[in-house]
């Protein structure tokens, strides 16, 4: 399915430090560059009209975060997850979206609520057309909604970085789109009614189901 490439606003010549690092992070989250392929930081920098440096500091952020490779002379590239990478990233989630998922049901909003109904309206509609890349972003507009509801500021950073580094894994997950619709449903069920140990349940339900999938079909039946 063809699909458009997202247009990049003009930046403001200050702090391009900051402006720079979302916007590749978005790049990636939308599978501009695939996982393990490399990035032309020179073509970049022409695309953004900037200096080599601002995108040197992003890439760096980025490699930080686990979510690029920069090997001298060879280049920068996507990492690419492994299962056992790909195992132990979900299984940390697992421990700590179960407490987000806790926390937020008790402190959901009427307008967190409205936001999450018109995300999963919208996702059900993705789920239909079966565009990876959309659900991609859908799923994780969702899970932001619950991290952030959880109120704990350490714990939002951590899930976001588990998050972008587990993107790939959107891209692999195609005919169970409608089976991760009806677990984020759960969830939002439970914040309706304020039941964290029910949000709980149902976003543990989620990443274990996640995790079987990593173990028994992802990969095939390469041990990658």
């Amino acid at each position: 399915m063809a699909r458009e490439t997202a247009k990049i606003s003009p930046l403001i010549k200050t702090n391009l430090n900051n402006q720079i690092y979302p916007i590749l992070k978005e790049m990636i989250a939308d599978q501009r560059f695939n996982p393990g392929g490399s990035i032309n930081v020179e073509q970049l920098t022409h695309e953004l009209g900037v200096s080599r440096t601002p995108v040197w500091e992003a890439i760096r952020r980025l490699e930080q975060e686990g979510i690029l490779v920069h090997t001298p002379h060879k280049g920068v590239r996507v990492r690419e997850l492994t299962r056992e990478m790909a195992l132990e990233l979900y299984r940390v989630r697992e421990a700590l979206e179960t407490t987000a998922a806790r926390l937020g049901a008790g402190r959901a909003t009427p307008q967190l609520i409205s936001r999450m109904e018109k995300c999963l309206e919208k996702q059900a509609q993705i789920v239909q057309q079966e565009d990876a890349v959309a659900y991609s972003r859908s799923d994780h507009e969702f899970h932001l909604f619950i991290h952030e509801a959880s109120g704990n500021r350490l714990l939002q950073e951590i899930l976001e970085g588990l998050r972008y580094r587990a993107l790939p894994l959107a891209f692999r997950i195609t005919p169970q789109f409608a089976e991760f619709l009806g677990y984020h449903r759960k969830v939002l069920e439970a914040f309706k009614k304020k039941d964290g140990p029910g949000a709980e349940k149902a976003i543990r339900r989620h990443n274990l189901r996640m995790i079987e999938l990593i173990e028994t079909n992802l990969w095939g039946n390469a041990d990658q």
